[in-house]
């Protein structure tokens, strides 16, 4: 039976964001299964992706399908063989989506991002108006990290796909972030013990909900995939923080799109935390990477995250890193947990001179006072509540 919770979500969900992984995908050989591209094509159709609905299909899958189509045996662990499968397999997934969309007389768009991408405002504003653009035509654009050049994450094997599907929700202001991958969900224990229960809803991401996420949540076979629970929770963190939800749910369940854009009871719901966050603060506090860290004292903290006040040189206890004015920086408790995000007035060699230290003390230090606060409130996203310190 449908939850009306659900039937709420799913009902404001345009722009909607769907993020599939790369065993939804690909065969037990690592080979790309095309039959199930085109049953997820064939559902964003029906839940009226190209028409009624603006949908953006962040897909895994490409070094999976590279692997199947250079018929390796396993994942490379060099590098270079990486990339080369990377480049392959991009061009067979794209293939594979644009012939299964033509059917419905639709077309695919391919859009390869890296995190400097998303980092820098101006091609951050880029990728957003591509993606208008690409919704004014009816195409559906299908994201991928562009793992030919971002090897970092390659190299760390870590889940790309799913911190940048949280941030293109971000990007596009997405209600809803849908994660296919090839559990249920989150259970409160090992999947694959069968007294293992599926979780319905988590209100909100903390350390018991961590505590819960077992290693084992992939079936055995080919390492094809980069990305683990750990990370998916990661991806909701970041969109669920800027009032948007997500649902966590089996790609290979025929039919799940549309199931769960009918609000029926499947997988996780991790609602949205407190209010939407606008435009510009979802990109200080949830896309760009600060380039170095302050840390403040008590009584800032309680300004900042309580009472929604512009940080003061006053207030800063500690300057890490070398950044310059306009830069985007951390700002942690004494503990070192980040409460904050915020665009610097100051150089971390200025601040460094006058931290601690009250505005009017500041030109006779500097010679000059360019601002009075280090982090203005209108430059500053919070990302995470009020501090109890």
């Amino acid at each position: 039976m449908p939850d009306l919770t659900r039937q709420q979500i799913a009902a404001d969900a345009d722009p909607l964001v769907v993020k599939v992984g790369t065993r939804c995908l690909a065969r037990p050989d690592g080979s790309l299964d095309e039959a199930q591209v085109e049953a997820i094509a064939e559902q964003l159709v029906r839940i009226g992706a190209g028409r009624f609905r603006r949908v953006v299909l962040v897909s895994s899958g490409a070094v999976g399908a590279g692997i199947g189509r250079l018929g390796l045996a396993q994942r490379p662990t060099d590098l270079a063989s990486l990339q080369a499968a990377a480049a392959v397999g991009q061009s067979c997934l794209i293939e594979a989506y644009n012939r299964a969309f033509e059917r419905h007389g639709l077309s695919a768009a391919q859009l390869l991002l890296t995190a400097d991408d998303i980092n820098d405002r101006r091609r951050y504003l880029n990728v957003r108006n591509a993606l208008s653009a690409l919704f004014e035509f009816g195409a559906i654009p299908i994201v991928n990290e562009n793992d030919t050049v971002r090897t970092e994450e390659l190299a760390r094997n870590v889940g790309d796909n799913d911190r940048l599907a949280a941030m293109v929700t971000n990007l596009v202001r997405a209600p809803l972030l849908v994660i296919l991958t090839d559990v249920e969900g989150l259970y409160d224990g090992d999947p694959a013990h069968a007294q293992s229960k599926l979780i319905g809803m988590v209100a909100a991401v903390d350390g018991s909900t961590e505590s819960v996420v077992a290693t084992g949540t992939h079936a055995a076979g080919p390492a094809l995939s980069k990305g683990g629970m750990g990370s998916k929770l990661q991806a909701v963190q970041i969109a669920t923080a800027a009032g948007e939800s997500v649902i966590l749910a089996n790609g290979r369940r025929p039919g799940v799109l549309v199931d769960l854009l009918a609000g029926e009871p499947i997988g996780t719901l991790f609602p949205g935390v407190g209010q939407r966050v606008g435009e510009r603060k979802r990109w200080i506090g949830f896309a760009a990477r600060p380039l170095g860290r302050l840390t403040l004292d008590g009584g800032a903290v309680r300004a900042v995250t309580a009472h929604g006040r512009s940080l003061l040189p006053i207030g800063v206890t500690g300057v890490t890193g070398v950044f310059d004015k306009g830069d985007l920086v951390s700002l942690l408790d004494g503990s070192g947990v980040e409460v904050a995000r915020g665009l610097t007035n100051y150089s971390s060699a200025d601040l460094q001179q006058i931290l601690g230290q009250p505005t009017e003390a500041i030109p006779e230090i500097l010679g000059r006072l360019p601002y009075s606060v280090a982090v203005h409130r209108n430059d500053m996203t919070l990302v995470r509540g009020p501090s109890e310190s």
